[in-house]
């Protein structure tokens, strides 16, 4: 099946072409047909899903016809939760709307707001923008909703797991009532199914693949080691097996910062991206990243939904997550749509736990390793990590979307 079968006009299937999409996803097949048809959707798909263009491309579409909106109106809204991903989801706008006559703005915290305010005076048919952000500019009267249309919620679960909760709350109670709402989200979480009780219309779910599945193109196994000597197996890693560009998650802010600075001291070029940074930094460290100019990138899980690469082969789990459904999140942005990538954990004893509730999540049990190669000064036996099995995943319980009908697809 081709996008051609979807009616699209003739500009986006153009730019779709320039883009080099030629086979919907699972998620853009199933969600495409329900926003064109304009009913309410809840869309549940693994990152790395192709979830983005499922709903850009309908959205495109169904506002080609559409008059100019007025000064500081917005006919879609489409929230994010982080920078990242607001600037990501802009540049794939960017590409897809190339050939029409429409205009979007992508609006986020952390940067000055009166050019965002100037850029909104004349209005936009589509705004990104992440929750605090948007609050700050209607404050400002720098921006209405009485022509607003189409509301899309990307990442709906990690704004929650961020604390969005109340902002949310507070948007939505601005937005017109008759409007199309779009949930898109990782999980299908009960905080998840609360939100959509209240936000949608007699929605159609979406499920494309369970909120456990890590993609099969992804090899994954874990690294037994020592805690105080993941930094050494980490650069004898980057090393003897020649990797390029490489991922790598810490667990807070200041070990990503402590790990730049070993990495640097052997010479391996290292820079980190988290919560505080300045976003001109982020952006710019991110540039670099992609451009090669930087070979690892070290990240907390701010970016774990916010990063997308092309071709990136490797992502490394230095500390394990606290919450499994980030490991997930974390080496989904390698293995995307259809390439193969590689998973890497170094799991030292007292991260057993951790281990085990990723393996019960995923219902995969990590294949273990210990890098031959490798003579660290001191080593602790992981008898623990050896013995850890997961226990069988439970399935959501669906309870309370009792007050909305849902259509299965």
């Amino acid at each position: 099946m081709s996008f051609s079968t979807f009616g699209f006009s003739e500009p986006i299937l153009t730019a779709i072409d320039e883009i080099g999409f030629v086979t919907p996803t699972a998620i853009q097949l199933a969600a495409i047909p329900a926003v064109l048809s304009g009913k309410d959707i809840i869309a549940v798909a693994q990152t790395g899903s192709g979830k983005t263009a499922s709903f850009l491309l309908p959205l495109l579409e169904r506002l080609i016809d559409k008059p100019k909106v007025k000064a500081n109106q917005v006919r879609a809204l489409i929230l994010t939760p982080t920078r990242e991903l607001s600037i990501q989801i802009g540049d794939t706008l960017d590409s897809l709307r190339k050939n029409l006559a429409m205009r979007s703005q992508v609006v986020y915290g952390g940067v000055k707001i009166n050019p965002q305010m100037m850029k909104l005076r004349g209005g936009t048919e589509i705004l990104v923008a992440t929750p605090g952000r948007l609050l700050d500019l209607f404050s400002k009267n720098a921006l209405k909703f009485q022509q607003l249309e189409i509301l899309v919620l990307d990442e709906a679960d990690r704004m929650l797991d961020m604390g969005f909760s109340k902002e949310i709350i507070k948007i939505l109670a601005l937005l017109p009532r008759t409007r199309q709402s779009l949930l898109f989200s990782a999980t299908f979480s009960n905080d998840i199914q609360g939100l959509a009780a209240g936000l949608l219309k007699s929605p159609v779910l979406i499920d494309v693949s369970p909120h456990t599945s890590v993609a099969p193109t992804i090899q994954q196994w874990a690294y037994e080691v020592d805690k105080e000597q993941k930094a050494a197996l980490l650069i004898h890693l980057i090393r003897s097996k020649g990797w390029g560009r490489v991922l790598v998650f810490t667990r807070t802010q200041k070990g990503a910062d402590n790990l730049v600075k070993k990495l640097l001291r052997t010479g391996i070029s290292a820079a980190a991206i988290h919560g505080d940074k300045s976003q001109g930094v982020r952006m710019r460290t991110l540039d670099e990243f992609k451009a090669a100019k930087i070979q690892i990138l070290i990240a907390t899980d701010i970016a774990a939904r916010g990063i997308d690469i092309d071709g990136l082969p490797q992502v490394i789990n230095f500390d394990l997550p606290k919450d499994p459904q980030n490991y997930i999140h974390r080496i989904g942005r390698t293995g995307r749509a259809g390439t193969e990538g590689q998973g890497l954990s170094l799991v030292s004893a007292d991260e057993v736990e951790l281990l085990a509730n990723i393996e019960a999540l995923t219902g995969q049990t990590l294949t273990r390793e210990i890098e031959t190669g490798f003579s660290p000064s001191h080593k602790i036996p992981l008898t623990k990590l050896q013995k850890s099995v997961p226990k069988k995943p439970r399935k959501p319980k669906l309870k309370k979307l009792n007050s909305c009908k849902i259509d299965r697809i």
